[in-house]
């Protein structure tokens, strides 16, 4: 029976069982995303942009298809390597911890379904924030796509089973002590898995303190990928733009 290590996200993420979950992830969605969000930040063809926690590239490689010069992070080796099959000269990949500052400044940072409030340690929330900031050029700006905290607890599904590729994946959710767990159990050639996926229950206003810390200006607030007004009871997503 395989365990989480200290940073479950590190070894989670890291496997190909995480991919395969997540294969049917709605790329139509995400790019239609995407073409909403740069134009709502006028971002034109030439301009950089860092992709915070880009797993294998997704976002990245459709971004930099609009003419963006795209560097994407992330802490998974192993999702790097596949993402770097798809570099060119202004698309980049690189292994790097989002809670330290990239060391480059750029027009926009993106960190986009859900990749923040995973972290073992609370101050890495304010820290990552922080390093967004330091990432930030004067006219830059940022994106935070995250879960929309009371629509989740109030839609959230116990228990379910997912068959992908034969593999037959038992899933738990549940709320504790302030975080939102999802476990996953599954067996493959033989062996037993098991992994707990958590992340930090950070709602709106939660974010206002933490943007308040990190000398951040919240601009606007949408509650799906279609930019629409963001309300707290129905919304199933909370997306920030801030500087």
């Amino acid at each position: 029976m395989l365990k989480d290590s200290t940073k479950w996200y590190a070894s989670w993420f890291d496997t190909p069982y995480y991919h395969i979950l997540y294969k049917d992830r709605d790329h139509t969605e995400a790019h239609s995303f995407m073409d909403k969000l740069t134009q709502y930040l006028n971002l034109n063809p030439g301009e950089k942009v860092l992709d915070l926690a880009c797993g294998k590239g997704r976002h990245s490689i459709y971004l930099n298809s609009l003419g963006l010069d795209v560097t994407g992070v992330d802490l998974s080796p192993k999702s790097i390597e596949h993402a770097q099959k798809f570099s060119n000269e202004t698309l980049n990949f690189a292994v790097h911890d989002m809670c330290k500052a990239y060391g480059h400044q750029f027009d926009a940072v993106f960190n986009l379904f859900t990749s923040f409030g995973y972290f073992d340690h609370e101050e890495d929330n304010l820290n990552t924030l922080k390093a967004i900031k330091a990432d930030l050029n004067s006219t830059g700006i940022a994106c935070i796509d995250f879960l929309n905290v009371p629509y989740i607890l109030n839609n959230l599904v116990a228990e379910e089973t997912k068959v992908i590729d034969n593999i037959s994946f038992d899933l738990k959710r549940y709320y504790k002590e302030g975080h939102i767990f999802k476990e996953i159990r599954f067996s493959d050639k033989g062996e037993d898995y098991f992994y707990t996926e958590r992340v930090k229950a950070i709602t709106l206003a939660d974010f206002k303190r933490l943007f308040e810390k990190a000398d951040i200006y919240l601009l606007d607030t949408f509650g799906d990928y279609s930019l629409s007004t963001y309300h707290e009871n129905h919304s199933p997503r909370l997306i920030l733009i801030f500087k």
